[in-house]
């Protein structure tokens, strides 16, 4: 592996722990802010790696899709624990909602925010120090991991972000049948994930919004 490899994939790896770390951190705190503090209890609302760490979505998946030589890393973290009827009783089915969505917002102020910065920074040379060329490789996989995270969260998934926001909405419509839909369709999630990452048809049809962004942070 040359030296601008292990920059890209050190990089890389940097990147999604600080993608889905945060995402699953965020989940956490605005539970808490609703009075559930079960993950801060279970010791899940720090930034510490290992505490967060899932053995498929953290290390077997980034690591194929790596040697499968991807053009984007996909993962997710173990999730917070989180006593949702704690947070629907002191907020609501709107305080469900937001913890749902809380991920998927962090993932998309993380990408504005290092899509500006990247914006600003000189594309590096060969000859510039290495610190700074790891520097701006990791800007720039901070923008494309987040934003595929984001963007696939917001799918109605089973077992992802966009599938809770939609249950919870429609709890609070008065229905629980796509709630109870998810609940009996939960275990195949992730064989969903790995058959859509599989398929390169269906890989484009739901990572096509994610370009877009993508495109349209970085005015290409």
């Amino acid at each position: 592996m040359t030296q601008e490899e292990l920059l890209v994939a050190a990089a890389s790896v940097v990147a999604l722990m600080i993608a889905i770390i945060g995402h699953e951190i965020m989940h956490g705190w605005v539970a808490y802010r609703f009075g559930d503090d079960t993950a801060k209890r279970a010791g899940r609302l720090t930034i510490n790696p290992i505490s967060h760490v899932d053995i498929v979505g953290t290390i077997i998946l980034p690591a194929l899709l790596f040697l499968a030589q991807s053009p984007f890393l996909f993962g997710w973290a173990k999730p917070v624990p989180i006593d949702m009827r704690r947070v629907i009783r002191n907020g609501g089915y709107g305080a469900a909602m937001q913890v749902s969505l809380a991920g998927i917002a962090y993932n998309l102020f993380v990408a504005i925010l290092a899509s500006m910065l990247l914006l600003s920074l000189d594309v590096p040379l060969k000859s510039d120090d290495m610190l700074y060329i790891f520097f701006y490789i990791l800007v720039a996989k901070l923008v494309l991991i987040n934003v595929v995270l984001a963007v696939f969260n917001l799918w109605p998934l089973p077992q992802f972000d966009g599938a809770h926001f939609v249950g919870f909405l429609g709890l609070a419509m008065g229905s629980d049948k796509i709630m109870r839909f998810y609940d009996q369709t939960a275990r195949y999630g992730v064989l969903i994930v790995l058959a859509i990452l599989m398929v390169p048809q269906l890989r484009d049809i739901i990572f096509a919004p994610a370009i877009w962004l993508y495109q349209f942070l970085l005015f290409t």
